[in-house]
C-alpha cells in the first residue's frame, strides 16, 4: 500500500480515483443492461428462461423456477448445522436492533384540525441474493428481516442458480430462517426486470433491495421510478482512522477483510503516526501471504489502497468526512469523543474490539449500507425502507373558515384561481362572496 502525507493534490487524487468505482460511470454496460430488460418487459417468462440459460447454463421453466418445499429441506441437510445456528443467532440480532427502527402512525388533534402521518408498510417487495463466485447468506438476512419487521405483506426473492438448476443450499436455508415467502431461480438484469414489470411467474414488487454485479446494479437504476429501489450500491469500502494507540495488526487485518472483496474494493487508513502507518504497512504484506484471496487482495490495494498520513486529528477526520466511508472504524484513544465528529459514514465501529465483520455478520444493525460517498445523503437499510407514509388532513367547517381568505390569498397569488376557487366555494353563498 502507498504511503502518502495529506495534502490537498493527494485528498483530490483520491476522492476522485474513488468515485470512478460508482456504477454510474459504466455507461458502457447500459445498452446491453437495456436490451435485457426490454426483452423482458415484452416477452416476460421466455425471455426470462432463455437468459437464464445463455448467461447461467441452467435449464429453467415454469415447472422448476420455485424453490420447492423439498428444496428447502434437501438444502437443510446440505448446510452445516453449526451454520444454521450461527444464522439463527445472527437473526436475532438484525430483528432486534431493527425493531427500534420501527414507526407508528400518528395523530394531533385540536380546535377542529385532525392532522397525523399513516405508516403503511409496502405490499409486495423483491430481495435480490447474488450467486456464482460467492455466496452470502448474511446478506439475505440484512435484506428480508427490516422488511419482516416493517410487516411487508409479501417478501419474494431472485437469486441465480447452479448449472443444475438448483439455488445455492446456504442462501435457501437463510431465505427460509428469515421468513421469504417464494425463492425464484433467476438472476442477473433478467431478474431485476422480472420484478419490476412482472412476468408469467414472477410477480411485480413495489420494491427491490439488495447487491449485484454490474448488470443488477444498472439494472435497479434504470427500473427506479417504474418501482422503489434501496441504492445503486458500489464495491465495497472501509476507512479506518487511528492514532498512536492503536495495534498495526488489527488495522491491517480489517483493512484486508474488505480489500478481498474485488478488485475495485477500497481500503483506506488515516493516520496521525507515521511509525504507526509503516508498521500497518508490513503486517498487510504479511498477512497477503497467507491469505487464500492474494490476487484480489492485490489488485484491490494497488488501485485502491491507501495509508494517508495526516499533521493532526482534525485533519485527519475532515478527510474521513469527505471521504463518506460505507464503513469508517475509528481507533483511538477516544474513539466515542472522535465518533462525535464523524459526519458522513455508513457503519461506525468504534474501538479496536468492534472490527468491520461483526457488523457485516453478526452485531445486529445492516451491513447493506452507502458506498461511494453517498453516506454523504444515504443511510443504511432500514425500517424506513419497507414502509411509506400518508399524510392526514382534516378540518371542521369552523376551523376551514378562520384561515380560509388566507388560503385564497395565497393560491391566487399563484395565479392558480382553480385552487382559489376551491376553497371559496365552501363559503360563497353564505358570505355573499
Amino acid at each position: 500500500m502507498k504511503i502518502l502525507t495529506l495534502t490537498n493534490e493527494v485528498k483530490k487524487e483520491l476522492l476522485d480515483k474513488l468515485i470512478k468505482r460508482s456504477p454510474n460511470n459504466y455507461s458502457q454496460y447500459e445498452k446491453n443492461v437495456d436490451l435485457i430488460i426490454n426483452e423482458v418487459k415484452e416477452k416476460k417468462d421466455e425471455a426470462l428462461f432463455d437468459f437464464t440459460l445463455k448467461f447461467d447454463k441452467a435449464n429453467i421453466n415454469t415447472t422448476n423456477i420455485l424453490v420447492t418445499n423439498e428444496e428447502i429441506d434437501e438444502a437443510y441437510e446440505q448446510v452445516d448445522n453449526r451454520i444454521v445456528d450461527v444464522i439463527r443467532k445472527a437473526k436475532i440480532n438484525i430483528e432486534k436492533y431493527h425493531s427500534k427502527q420501527k414507526q407508528n402512525s400518528w395523530f394531533t388533534s385540536e380546535d377542529g384540525k385532525l392532522l397525523g402521518q399513516k405508516v403503511t408498510p409496502l405490499n409486495r417487495v423483491g430481495v435480490y441474493v447474488p450467486g456464482g463466485k460467492a455466496v452470502y447468506p448474511s446478506s439475505v438476512l440484512m435484506n428480508v428481516l427490516p422488511a419482516k419487521v416493517a410487516g411487508v405483506n409479501e417478501i419474494i426473492m431472485c437469486t441465480p442458480p447452479m448449472e443444475n438448476a438448483k439455488a445455492y443450499a446456504q442462501t435457501i436455508v437463510a431465505a427460509n430462517e428469515a421468513g421469504v415467502d417464494k425463492i425464484y431461480k433467476v438472476g442477473g438484469a433478467q431478474a431485476i426486470a422480472a420484478m419490476a414489470f412482472g412476468a408469467e411467474s414472477v410477480p411485480k414488487v413495489d420494491k427491490i433491495v439488495g447487491p449485484g454485479n454490474i448488470y443488477v446494479a444498472l439494472a435497479k437504476k434504470a427500473v427506479f421510478g417504474y418501482v422503489g429501489i434501496d441504492s445503486i450500491a458500489g464495491p465495497s469500502e472501509i476507512l479506518v482512522l487511528a492514532d498512536e494507540t492503536a495495534n498495526p495488526r488489527y488495522i491491517a487485518a480489517d483493512l484486508l477483510s474488505q480489500a478481498e472483496h474485488d478488485e475495485l474494493a477500497s481500503a483506506i487508513l488515516v493516520t496521525t503516526d507515521l511509525d504507526l502507518a509503516k508498521q500497518v504497512k508490513i503486517e498487510i504484506d504479511n498477512f497477503i501471504k497467507v491469505l487464500s484471496r492474494k490476487d484480489i487482495i492485490e489488485k484491490s490495494l494497488e488501485n485502491y489502497g491507501y495509508i494517508i498520513v495526516a499533521e493532526n486529528i482534525n485533519d485527519a477526520i475532515d478527510v474521513c468526512n469527505e471521504i463518506a466511508s460505507e464503513h469508517l472504524e475509528i481507533i483511538t484513544k477516544n474513539p466515542y469523543e472522535t465518533m462525535t465528529k464523524i459526519k458522513n459514514a455508513g457503519a461506525i465501529f468504534l474501538g479496536e474490539y468492534s472490527s468491520e465483520p461483526l457488523g457485516d455478520y453478526f452485531a445486529g444493525p445492516n451491513h447493506v449500507l452507502p458506498t461511494n460517498g453517498t453516506a454523504r445523503f444515504f443511510s443504511p437499510l432500514g425500517v424506513d425502507d419497507f414502509i411509506k407514509k400518508s399524510s392526514i388532513i382534516s378540518y371542521s367547517k369552523e376551523a376551514l373558515e378562520k384561515v380560509y381568505k388566507d388560503i385564497i390569498y395565497f393560491a391566487e397569488s399563484e395565479k392558480l384561481t382553480a385552487h382559489a376557487n376551491s376553497i371559496k366555494v365552501r363559503f360563497e353563498n353564505e358570505k355573499g362572496e
